[in-house]
């Protein structure tokens, strides 16, 4: 989403609330990859001069919501009244409404699709069950997981908040958390399709990939690199694996291997002061020349260009 098309859904969003758009803002929105904010539902209620109308009305984010008072949700042509303590997942593909019954108190977190890339490994949110258009949308919570969502939502906020250098990573953990709670009460027959051999692959592959990162110093290595590297630890043929990758996400493997070493290395060139020789050899490439080759053709400009932008946008 580009940065205009993001203020024109803050604008949107904020328009329904009453409220100045400028706070809402996050520092840094600019830099990171993709998008992810959070609110506090009570807050926004007391804050709007009246009643604020659902604050839901922005269509280009996936929504997750931990929502502790009485209302009722229109979703696709469903209408589902929702009791207090449910997390509720909405996507931006599906009509989705949220119609308060009284004062309400929650939190919610969005984000886009980009935001979730790096620990999706390519795959799309609109892949995973909780955000399929078939999906049901709206899970009651015990207590015990009623106060687990509360502490993660409590931990978003307090990052989100913080100047932690990687706080973006840790807010995407969190809002896997939060997936995983989800997907844990979905219907068997809804995690578990015919095609579940190649979308445990596929997860196997992306959990494969994610271990590796983030890189916490310059002693650290990649390891796997490879499309064969990666099959040879499923143990599997690197051509059922390209086949498996690129059925279910469009990209090769090789593809969604480059597009997170580059990820990781925007943020190690963005977050850090290494040189590109320590980025470089952290990432497995042989030297530096390689690296800047490699980086262009994800990011369209040399990894020290890329570095001396984004300390300007500082």
């Amino acid at each position: 989403m580009t940065t205009a098309a993001l203020s024109t859904s803050y604008q949107e969003f904020t328009a329904c609330l009453g409220l100045d758009l400028g706070p809402l803002l996050p520092t840094g929105i600019q830099r990171e990859v993709g998008h992810f904010n959070a609110f506090d539902i009570a807050h926004l209620w007391e804050s709007a001069p009246a009643q604020p109308a659902p604050p839901y009305a922005c269509r280009s984010f996936y929504k997750i919501s931990f929502l502790r008072s009485h209302s009722r949700a229109e979703y696709a042509d469903q209408t589902i009244d929702i009791a207090p303590d449910a997390l509720v997942f909405s996507t931006p593909k599906v009509p989705f409404q949220w119609l308060p019954a009284e004062t309400q108190q929650g939190h919610f977190c969005f984000f886009t699709a980009e935001f979730l890339l790096p620990v999706l490994g390519g795959l799309a949110p609109d892949e995973l069950p909780l955000f399929r258009a078939e999906g049901y949308p709206v899970f009651q919570l015990t207590p015990a997981e009623a106060a687990q969502v509360a502490a993660l939502f409590a931990r978003i906020h307090e990052e989100l908040a913080s100047d932690y250098a990687h706080k973006y990573d840790l807010l995407r953990a969190y809002v896997l958390e939060l997936l995983h709670l989800g997907q844990k009460r979905q219907p068997s027959t809804r995690l578990h399709p015919a095609h579940s051999a190649a979308a445990r692959l596929s997860s196997r592959f992306v959990e494969l990939l994610e271990r590796q990162f983030p890189l916490a110093n310059p002693q650290q290595r990649v390891q796997l690199r490879t499309a064969k590297d990666f099959a040879d630890h499923l143990a599997v043929h690197v051509n059922h694996l390209n086949k498996v990758l690129k059925d279910s996400t469009g990209r090769t493997t090789s593809d969604l291997i480059g597009g997170r070493l580059a990820q990781e290395a925007k943020v190690l060139l963005r977050d850090t002061d290494w040189t590109l020789w320590e980025i470089a050899d952290c990432l497995g490439f042989v030297d530096v020349a390689h690296f800047s080759h490699f980086f262009r053709r994800y990011a369209a400009v040399s990894p020290g260009a890329f570095r001396t932008l984004e300390a300007v946008l500082d």
